[in-house]
């Protein structure tokens, strides 16, 4: 959710300017292909060597779209103009534990563009960007297959994705083939679902790298995910989505981010009038009350029927 803010920087700024990104190590692969990128600064911790390196550079600005303290103390020794998100976390703790909505009305990608308007950088239109590898084979799937539905299994935390047995339900009532996205803590479940039915339902959880499961994502009809990185790569390969969403709400402002000049359609599906809800702004391994109605209440049957006429509807 980050890429409109490299892209538009790199194309908006005066003269020959470098983008350099810092994250940690393990999310430097989604970066890794990003030609609005100059240098990925991979870290594990914020050491005092990392600082130093990155001090040698002497950059001009600092773009702190995190804002905690890490990046406060790193923009402490850099010394130079900085330009830091507002993380509204106030206002998402008053939501979280009052349920009295004060958030603005916007996608965080708008608020990501809002942290760089002082230096005359508006957003584009263009979404997001996730880049794959120029030459890179397509993940091997029957080829009599046809279009497919992916449906992504994973989520960072338990109580922002369906149980095991809604996904079987969704499982039986698509009426596409599908093809299953996770990854290796997902592979059992996967398996399973294939089960119901090997011809139409190809797992490919726990087998594929990061890429491979991107472009199994562009290359489906139809997404349907729970609120999950796999979510706004959908949304950065412009695609139909449905997404469901837990004990996390779209009002923070991370919903499907989609191109405004030829927009995908984004159907989201939630439990509202939960009383819980959002019981956390990021999620729990389990449900703090022990019902889980955030998921148990949602009406999988309507789901998987607006799911199906979406797809009649463009085949």
């Amino acid at each position: 959710m980050t890429s409109p803010v490299v892209r538009c920087l790199k194309q908006q700024l005066e003269g020959d300017s470098e983008i350099h990104f810092i994250t940690f190590s393990k999310y430097a692969s989604i970066l890794e292909y990003n030609p609005y990128i100059h240098q990925i600064h991979a870290v594990d911790e914020l050491s005092s060597m990392v600082i130093n390196e990155l001090k040698s550079i002497g950059f001009d600005y600092v773009i702190d779209l995190h804002h905690n303290l890490r990046s406060m103390r790193l923009k402490s020794k850099l010394k130079v103009l900085s330009f830091s998100f507002n993380k509204l976390n106030p206002l998402k703790w008053l939501l979280v534990n009052f349920k009295i909505n004060r958030l603005p009305d916007l996608h965080i990608v708008d608020r990501y563009m809002d942290t760089i308007k002082a230096l005359g950088i508006s957003y584009d239109g263009k979404g997001l960007d996730y880049f794959l590898p120029d030459q890179m084979e397509d993940p091997k799937l029957p080829e009599d297959l046809g279009q497919y539905t992916a449906l992504v299994l994973g989520a960072t935390h338990a109580t922002k994705r369906p149980s095991d047995e809604h996904f079987k339900k969704l499982a039986s009532l698509i009426s596409t083939p599908i093809v299953i996205i996770g990854g290796p803590e997902e592979k059992a479940l996967g398996e399973s679902l294939a089960g119901i039915d090997q011809k139409r339902i190809i797992n490919t959880a726990g087998k594929t790298n990061l890429h491979e499961s991107a472009l199994l994502i562009k290359n489906s009809q139809l997404v349907i995910t729970p609120d999950t990185g796999m979510m706004h790569i959908a949304a950065a390969f412009n695609k139909d989505i449905v997404s469901i969403w837990g004990n996390t709400v779209p009002d923070f402002g991370m919903y499907p981010f989609l191109r405004s000049d030829d927009p995908a359609e984004s159907e989201i599906h939630q439990v509202d009038g939960l009383s819980c809800r959002p019981c956390s702004k990021i999620g729990f391994k389990k449900c703090p009350k022990g019902h889980f109605k955030c998921m148990e209440d949602q009406d999988w049957e309507a789901i998987a029927e607006g799911a199906n006429k979406r797809i009649e509807a463009r085949s």
